[in-house]
């Protein structure tokens, strides 16, 4: 007996449906999450994390700029516009040569302010700085406005990328640590292409590897991913950025059983997301308990933010903490 064909109504749908969950997986890097062999065929987590032994004396102002290059407004020489990602940007020269990469909009602030958090609690991030006043020469727009500026170093190569899915890191706790400051800052934008991998040469001409995340400006917002998107791990818009009143709104945690944790994520990655356990919040809630008033008015200063809005954002972020650092007292 042959099976009748499906209706136009219902085939169409179905196949749509089909379609996006192939879409889906194919541009989230597939669902599970796995560890992957280093290149080495050793796992190195120096290589992701250090162990900030002077996290409570390190400059948030500064960031880990240190030995690098500053940017020397005013004026900058147009090089080529970038137009992808949410926010406008260009590449520039500055006067002596070194070109730099530049962002526009709402994500230059927070980008600033995130990659300072991050370098504080131990994660491998570059220079980067936030500038209020600057020309451009020879670009379409002479005075474009506020923007985030990151060199391109020339002892900085960008090797490769790699996914939150799968890395080798994956089992460790650093990784899901590192999952845990991105969920208090509500960065969603975890897509492949903005974690890049370094290999930094020093003076001397050794060459270290290093995983960063990049690219960090889809943070301090609200994470609300549409419920087709989480469904099928569609890569879309998960929230917005550098919105005070939506960052106050959400919480960490929802819920705790057990070892098992309800975020209140509201992404497409829950399945990285849930490979955290309360052990991996306390551990990078702990860190993140150890940075003072002053350090924390640091970062957003260098971010361009008025006291008064890094005031309140300071506070959600001590909540957030707060929520991860009661786990510490839970009963199993």
């Amino acid at each position: 007996m042959r099976a009748r064909p499906w209706p136009a109504s219902v085939a169409l749908p179905v196949l749509l449906v089909i379609a996006l969950a192939v879409l889906g997986a194919a541009c989230t890097g597939g669902r599970t999450v796995k560890s992957v062999p280093a290149p080495s065929g050793t796992t190195d987590i120096s290589q992701l994390w250090q162990e900030p032994a002077d996290l409570e004396t390190r400059d948030l102002m500064l960031g880990p700029a240190a030995s690098a290059p500053k940017p020397e407004p005013p004026a900058f020489i147009f090089v080529k516009a970038d137009p992808d990602g949410f926010s406008p940007g260009y590449d520039l020269k500055d006067q002596n040569g070194l070109e730099w990469s530049v962002k526009l909009g709402p994500e230059a602030q927070t980008e600033v302010v995130v990659s300072r958090i991050l370098w504080a609690i131990g994660y491998h991030q570059l220079p980067t700085y936030y500038l209020t006043q600057w020309t451009m020469e020879k670009g379409p727009d002479g005075v474009p406005g506020p923007g985030r500026f990151r060199p391109h170093l020339p002892n900085a190569k960008v090797a490769g990328e790699w996914s939150w899915h799968e890395n080798p890191f994956v089992h460790t706790q650093p990784f899901r640590g590192l999952i845990v400051a991105n969920l208090i800052v509500n960065n969603w934008d975890w897509k492949t292409s903005n974690n890049k991998i370094y290999d930094i040469t020093s003076p001397d001409g050794t060459v270290v590897r290093q995983y960063v995340v990049r690219d960090l400006g889809a943070s301090l917002g609200k994470i609300d991913a549409p419920v087709f998107a989480r469904v099928l791990g569609a890569r879309v818009a998960q929230g917005n950025r550098n919105d005070l009143e939506d960052f106050e709104q959400q919480r960490l945690i929802k819920s705790v059983t057990g070892d098992r944790i309800e975020f209140e994520y509201n992404g497409i990655y829950g399945t990285v997301v849930d490979t955290v356990t309360p052990d991996d919040v306390v551990w990078a809630c702990r860190l993140l308990s150890r940075l003072s008033d002053e350090q924390w008015k640091a970062a957003f200063t260098a971010g361009g933010f008025p006291p008064d809005q890094a005031a309140r954002f300071i506070a959600k972020l001590k909540s957030k903490i707060a929520e991860g650092l009661a786990l510490a007292n839970r009963t199993r």
